[in-house]
């Protein structure tokens, strides 16, 4: 009778692992623009091993991202024919630190997280980037390159353009050039606030304001993320999600299944978390916008 127990039990164990992280074991990889091939580390092999996503449309909108709608209408008609439209899956390296920049980025319907990787492998999310700006300000800024890494966190759609057309557009001096510099004043404010929010705040506030944000670029209650990945965006050990997710969902805020977070609650976790996620919202909405605002 014991012998026909065990290996029931293991098949129990086994699928309890499976639910509460379904990543257990993943190896080292990524893809990377232009790549799919190269190592990248944990992270973005995370990232991709993640790739089961909402359907998308076949072809993105340009108007569907904030800054493009913002455009006045003789730089959009000069822009149009420059955007070229990319699929974005997950786990996509568009940037790697050090690494001259050939294109701007546009997303739509993804999400793309600006992370700072250690020289040990550890990694943590300064910024995210989604429907409401551009991944590449530095070449506008004159910097060239970055020691910030830029990774599809959430798959969807968006546009590229030539690194040198938007360069060019942003030394014309006019309209589109205090567009951009009001969006990067409030990307900046999101880095400074988040920061502060990760040396501050409970890691319970900081997952909060993590999912909300992701929240207001997706436009949609449900989010592919594993806790892993979740950790690895927040710098933190895996075991601190499980407790934080754990938390929220026997309060009825979110479900969480095999990889997908669903939000029951949006209120209670603006409730919940800290004056960051205000800051940073009131902050969008003051420098761009309406129809750019989050």
């Amino acid at each position: 009778m014991a012998n026909a127990i065990a290996p029931a039990r293991t098949t129990m164990h086994h699928a309890r692992d499976a639910m509460t992280d379904p990543l257990q074991g993943v190896g080292k990889g990524a893809t990377r623009a232009g790549d799919r091939t190269c190592g990248l580390g944990a992270l973005a092999d995370i990232l991709s091993a993640t790739c089961h996503t909402l359907p998308v449309p076949t072809r993105p909108d340009p108007a569907q991202n904030h800054l493009l709608a913002a455009l006045p209408a003789a730089e959009r008609a000069r822009w149009l024919p420059a955007l070229e439209p990319v699929d974005m899956p997950l786990g996509l390296v568009l940037y790697e630190s050090g690494v001259a920049m050939t294109h701007v980025y546009f997303p739509t319907t993804s999400i793309v997280s600006l992370l700072y990787v250690m020289e040990d492998g550890a990694s943590a999310e300064i910024a995210v980037v989604g429907n409401e700006g551009i991944v590449g300000i530095s070449l506008f800024m004159g910097g060239e390159t970055t020691p910030s890494r830029s990774v599809v966190q959430a798959a969807g759609q968006g546009f590229r353009m030539p690194a040198q057309l938007l360069k060019d557009e942003f030394n014309r001096s006019g309209p589109v050039l205090h567009l951009l510099l009001r969006y990067t004043q409030a990307l900046i404010t999101q880095m400074a606030q988040t920061a502060a929010c990760n040396r501050h705040h409970s890691l319970d506030q900081q997952l909060c304001r993590w999912l909300l944000l992701s929240l207001d670029r997706l436009h949609t209650p449900e989010l592919v993320m594993t806790q892993e990945l979740i950790a690895n965006m927040l710098g933190v050990r895996r075991e601190g999600v499980t407790e934080a997710a754990g938390r929220l969902q026997e309060d009825g805020l979110i479900r969480y299944r095999r990889g997908h977070i669903t939000v029951l609650d949006r209120a209670g976790l603006e409730r919940r978390t800290c004056e960051c996620y205000a800051v940073v919202k009131k902050e969008y909405e003051r420098l761009l916008p309406v129809a750019t605002a989050l």
